[in-house]
């Protein structure tokens, strides 16, 4: 076994990308793409034509060469024959494992939407391949790029706020229209409401999490328990809004209202990690970093800090964005939000990782990364089936911690 982590990218100046998936969050993707430097989009692959001619007509008005385009159910598949650096992958969850492990067959990096798998087995299949092809399979998890995400980071890198010893995180987006449209995201996205009970999307709220408190480098998840409430919502709506004669109104959906895991790590942290997608209610990823000397909470952002905070009061944030801003929010920040990608964080992101191409340095999230933060999905699904018994994370880094 020989491991990817800290292995850099071989140096591109101009890197080729191809990407499968050209529907709304692959065009979204490729939006960012186009403002930077040094890469050149070079095959698209989709099942339909339509998305193609929409991502192909981006990409030649904002200057870029005409791509190779391929449709049809085995696009993808021609699409890993061309000379590429990069492959993104922005499909449907359950075909993120299988497509990713194919480009890295292929001899391709690979970066692959979130979710990266559903199952443990597809997580250490992709951690197997990257090792075996040496390969790397980064996770596109954008929110670890976001503007406080990337702050608090550093306030805890600095000591700030002290020992840590617990967080919380989320996924609370109300979903309901989308997830029973006759398009895009409602073809798919609401089966796993059908099928599953526990975290259906885990990684928005526990990559930045697992980032800032060392999970992978300095700890690592130990255990976990989750817990499911009824479903109510998302068949509440249906029935509010669909006409009586609608097929959805005969769906059963297992996966409850909230989910709210709890996991443990090897040094004792806690972290409440929850997701829902069924409720109306406003959005937010309840970010919070708890240390010995102080708190940061998201929605709105706020801080306290022992011995300088009032009793009971939170100090003012805007004080502390001139020291503790990551620099890449410093310098691209303007550009980023003018992009608008979910606030500027998915501007960062590409950013981000096309310059650890350009330059020849590791991924900011690996292989490892991306097994363990989609590994609480189906863990909760276990947990949950089987009335919240704590379930052992898999240490996919065995070579380290």
């Amino acid at each position: 076994m020989n491991s990817m982590y800290s292995i850099p990218f071989e140096r591109c100046e101009v890197v080729r990308v191809g990407m499968i998936g050209t529907g709304s969050r692959g065009r979204s993707l490729l939006h960012e793409i186009v403002a930077c430097e040094g890469v050149q989009v070079t095959a698209l692959a989709d099942m339909g034509g339509e998305a193609i001619a929409k991502a192909v007509d981006q990409l030649t008005s904002a200057g870029q060469s005409t791509p190779v385009t391929f449709t049809g159910s085995d696009s993808w598949r021609y699409l890993l024959e061309r000379d590429l650096d990069l492959v993104l992958i922005a499909t449907p969850w359950t075909t993120h494992t299988p497509y990713a492990v194919a480009a890295m067959e292929a001899g391709k990096h690979v970066a692959v939407e979130v979710p990266a798998a559903t199952t443990v087995d597809e997580c250490w299949q992709l951690v197997e391949t990257s090792e075996r092809t040496r390969r790397h399979c980064v996770m596109l998890e954008n929110c670890c790029y976001d503007y406080w995400e990337t702050l608090v980071k550093r306030m805890v890198e600095a000591g700030l706020l002290g020992t840590i010893t617990h967080a919380e995180c989320a996924y609370v987006h109300d979903l309901r229209s989308m997830l029973l449209e006759d398009r895009s995201e409602g073809l798919w996205r609401r089966r796993a409401h059908i099928e599953r009970v526990g975290n259906l999307y885990p990684t928005h709220g526990l990559g930045p999490v697992a980032k800032i408190l060392g999970l992978g480098t300095t700890d690592r998840f130990d255990y976990l328990i989750s817990m499911s409430s009824r479903e109510a919502g998302l068949s509440a709506y249906r029935d509010a809004t669909l006409p009586t004669d609608d097929p959805k109104r005969a769906e059963i959906y297992r996966c409850g209202d909230m989910n709210s895991s709890l996991i443990r790590t090897q040094q004792g942290r806690t972290i409440l990690l929850q997701h829902d997608s069924h409720t109306p209610r406003p959005y937010e990823r309840n970010f919070l970093i708890s240390g010995t000397k102080g708190v940061f909470r998201d929605y709105p952002p706020r801080l306290y800090l022992d011995g300088i905070s009032k009793h009971e009061a939170w100090l003012p944030i805007d004080e502390y964005k001139a020291q503790w801003e990551d620099p890449l929010w410093t310098n691209l920040g303007k550009l980023a939000r003018n992009r608008g990608g979910h606030g500027g964080m998915d501007f960062i992101m590409i950013y981000r990782l096309l310059q650890t191409l350009h330059e020849g340095l590791p991924p900011d999230i690996d292989v490892y990364d991306a097994a363990a933060w989609s590994a609480p999905g189906p863990l909760s699904d276990a947990s949950v089936a089987n009335r919240s018994r704590p379930v052992d994370f898999p240490n996919f880094r065995r070579f380290h911690l």
